[in-house]
Parts: structure tokens; C-alpha cells; sequence
């Protein structure tokens, strides 16, 4: 994956403001492939669900299992829409650039928006500042400001790093497992192309053809364990930032 991201300079003519039009474009269709599902999986509600509304249905228990492990319903129920919110965009956006890797002449303009570190770090940062804003609002500044000083006073530094950490960690676990998938497949096509047209080329292409299917599968898997892992571990952050215990 030799291939540049296609970056707008200075946009709107602010010095300075740089737009990497792949991430705009791909998070605009990630986007709007979870609009459609969300509406199309709420139109026309049956009682005994089927199709689409099944898997939704199947999704929000899902979620709310996640919200039960961590927390109390009562407390978390508040929760549901982001946790869904979360496990299906992270997804989506981890499998577009799986099905295929979009380039023209040297820049690359279709892939997953979450193998850019840019976007995750940036999920990362708007989960950690909404449990700051649910742990004032749920439990008010005094309480929040307490959490700090426990369990001892003196960890005061530990406890604040940690804030740090935790995005850094939330961020870049879900760009590196991303990032990598995608430069393996672009190895892949690659290395299927090289051969040319002599008999060795076409079973190089043949392998590669193969090996590229099989990582393909393997990256659905991988990119529904992560989106998983994203949204349990923001239940978890916010747990420890609403819980009383």
C-alpha cells in the first residue's frame, strides 16, 4: 500500500485547515449505510419480527447485555443509544475496506475510515469526554471530584493519567488491528498481480486469489471483535465514571 491519502489544503482558504477527503468521503458512506439500516430495520414493526427488524432486535439485546455487565439497567438504560450507535458504525466502517481498496493514480480513496489513526483516536476522545459530561451530570461536580482521590489521595497523578492512557489505548487498538488487515490484503492483491501472464503468474494469482478470500473472512471476524471491544470497553470507562461503588 504505497498510496498517498488525497489531502485538501488549506480548505476554504484557512490557512492551515486540511481536509484527507478519503476519511470525509468514507465516513459519510459508513454513515449513512447505518442511517439506512436504522431506518429500514424500523419501518413496518411486526410482533414476531423477521428480516431486518430480527437482526435489530438481536443487535439491542446484544448491547443491552454488554450495558447489564458492566452496570445496573437503571443506571446504563441511558446508554443503549450510544452503544448501538458505536457497535454499528465501528463495524461498518471496519469492513469497507475489506470488501475492496479503491485508488486512483496514487492516492487511495476508498478504504476503512477506522485504519486511520485520525478517527479513532478521535472516537476515542468523544467517549472519554462523555463520561466526564454523564459522570458530572449523574453523580455532580463534588462526587466527580472525589473519584480523583480515590481509592488513596495520593493517586491523584495514576488516576489522572490514566485518562490519558485509556484514550490513547481505546484509539490506536482499534486503528492498528484495522490498519494492519488492510495493508496485508493490499499485499495480497499486489503480489496476485506481479505475475504476469506466464504459467507461474497465473498460480501465483490463483494463491494469492485464494489467501486474499480466506483474510477477507478473517477480517469480518476481526473487525466484529473490535467494534465489540470498542463499545464494551466505553460501557466499561463509563461505568467506573457513573458507578457509586
Amino acid at each position: 500500500m504505497d498510496h498517498e491519502a488525497p489531502i485538501v489544503h488549506d480548505a476554504f482558504g484557512i490557512p492551515g485547515l486540511d481536509f484527507n477527503m478519503s476519511n470525509v468521503i468514507m465516513i459519510a458512506i459508513a454513515s449513512l449505510i447505518v442511517f439506512i439500516i436504522g431506518v429500514v430495520g424500523s419501518r413496518h414493526l411486526q410482533m414476531k419480527p423477521t428480516g431486518i427488524q430480527n437482526f435489530m432486535e438481536w443487535l439491542i439485546d446484544f448491547v443491552k447485555g454488554m450495558i447489564n455487565d458492566t452496570m445496573d439497567w437503571k443506571t446504563g438504560k441511558v446508554f443503549l443509544p450510544l452503544g448501538l450507535t458505536l457497535i454499528a458504525y465501528i463495524f461498518v466502517s471496519n469492513v469497507l475496506g475489506v470488501i475492496t481498496l479503491g485508488a486512483v493514480g496514487d492516492d487511495l480513496w476508498w478504504k476503512s475510515p477506522t485504519a486511520d489513526a485520525g478517527i479513532t483516536l478521535t472516537l476515542a476522545v468523544m467517549v472519554v469526554v462523555l463520561t466526564h459530561f454523564y459522570s458530572i451530570k449523574m453523580k455532580g461536580g463534588k462526587e466527580y471530584g472525589k473519584d480523583y482521590l480515590r481509592p488513596l489521595p495520593f493517586l491523584l497523578p495514576l488516576n489522572i493519567i490514566e485518562e490519558f492512557t485509556n484514550t490513547l489505548t481505546l484509539g490506536l487498538r482499534l486503528f492498528g488491528n484495522i490498519y494492519a488487515g488492510e495493508v496485508l490484503l493490499g499485499l495480497l492483491v499486489s503480489l496476485g498481480l506481479s505475475g504476469g501472464f506466464t504459467a507461474g503468474g497465473i498460480f501465483t494469482f490463483l494463491g494469492s486469489g485464494v489467501a486474499l478470500m480466506a483474510w477477507q473472512a478473517f477480517s469480518l471476524f476481526i473487525g466484529a471483535i473490535q467494534a465489540f471491544i470498542f463499545t464494551i470497553l466505553t460501557m466499561v470507562y463509563m461505568s467506573q465514571k457513573v458507578g457509586t461503588e
